[in-house]
């Protein structure tokens, strides 16, 4: 299944032909402004905002509108949040207003603070009021709407198919779907397989989404389930280019890892942004699962480390001291590979 051969053509949506087929999914905390454009800079295909909350945005709030910046991006994708069609369409008028050029609509995420409002996730467990919703979206804006899905609430329920059916004929542009239902969480492996339930459902185009952490994986993922193209998630935390990398490896144009200058670069320049973007103190606590991302994806690259140092400095409240650490991480490779288990 990983020998499949490069795609030929690019995938368009809604007219718009993505520079790959590796898109990077929308994460709450994990893709801010700086993460997309690291990696858009990479060869991402598509970069989507973190989830906003619709009613947030549309009432002005400033930690929706930072969730929601977009500005130097190619292509700017909000991913909106809610339960209620009045305050998704205002949602998606600001984010238009605002500049986006594509608006993803939420109906996969499994935290229980957000089903518990019957918005991601539950809203799967209502079809009518799902296509409500989409309706009121679609109708609200001009540009391009897609959707992001599971395979179901659970096992007894896996009405992906449906829904997406219900999507294209309120004129959206593209479903994603997480190979797994919402009582499953992000526990054991998505199905891949079973998202060709929904290829077999819809013309419009399908991105297939879960546990996607390498280019054999994209594959594998792209042959069993039938998509046009994958959507990797938690895997890209601490390595925003992987995406890119992806990306590259299904076009067939062959390997694409970046250097370490690369990879330090992109980390301090992350950093600096969270800081400035947040101000020192709350910037450096957000930050903290970035550092520590940044410096596990150097110890799996090789590069030597000192643990107590990390220890250390994931509670320095010294920004500068942090920069100091990031700019260190990719310098010195192992010299053997036991000394990475020290």
């Amino acid at each position: 299944m990983t020998g499949i051969a490069p795609f030929l053509s690019p995938l368009t949506i809604a007219g718009q032909a993505l520079p790959g087929r590796a898109l990077l999914a929308p994460m709450s905390g994990v893709t801010d402004h700086a993460f997309r454009q690291i990696a858009d800079r990479f060869g991402a295909g598509m970069v989507v905002s973190e989830m906003v909350a619709a009613d947030q945005l549309a009432a002005g709030d400033e930690e929706a509108r930072l969730r929601a910046e977009g500005a130097g991006l190619p292509r700017h994708v909000v991913q909106l949040a809610g339960c209620e069609a009045g305050a998704m369409a205002e949602g998606a008028r600001v984010a238009e207003a605002s500049g986006a050029d594509m608006i993803d609509i939420n109906m996969g995420c499994p935290a229980k603070r957000v089903t518990s409002g019957w918005s991601g996730s539950a809203l799967m467990r209502d079809l009518d009021h799902a296509q409500g919703l989409i309706a009121a979206v679609r109708a609200a804006v001009k540009v391009p709407v897609t959707l992001k899905m599971r395979l179901g609430w659970d096992h007894a329920s896996l009405n992906a198919p449906e829904l997406a059916r219900r999507a294209e004929d309120n004129g959206l542009a593209m479903v994603i779907v997480h190979g797994r239902t919402r009582m499953q969480f992000y526990k054991g492996s998505a199905d891949w397989g079973a998202v060709r339930a929904v290829r077999a459902a819809t013309r419009l185009p399908l991105i297939v989404n879960g546990d996607i952490d390498s280019l054999g994986k994209a594959r594998e993922a792209l042959a069993l389930s039938g998509a046009d193209g994958v959507m990797v998630g938690r895997a890209a935390l601490g390595r925003p280019w992987l995406v890119g990398e992806i990306a590259a490896g299904l076009d067939g144009r062959g390997e694409m890892s970046p250097s370490a200058q690369a990879m330090t670069d992109s980390a301090l320049a992350h950093y600096r942004a969270l800081v400035e973007a947040m101000g020192p103190g709350q910037g450096v606590r957000h930050a903290r699962k970035h550092v520590a991302a940044y410096a596990e994806e150097a110890r799996r690259r090789g590069f030597v480390q000192d643990r107590a140092e990390l220890v250390m400095i994931l509670e320095c409240p010294d920004a500068r001291r942090v920069e100091v650490f990031l700019a260190s991480l990719f310098a010195s490779r192992a010299a053997d590979p036991d000394d990475l288990a020290a």
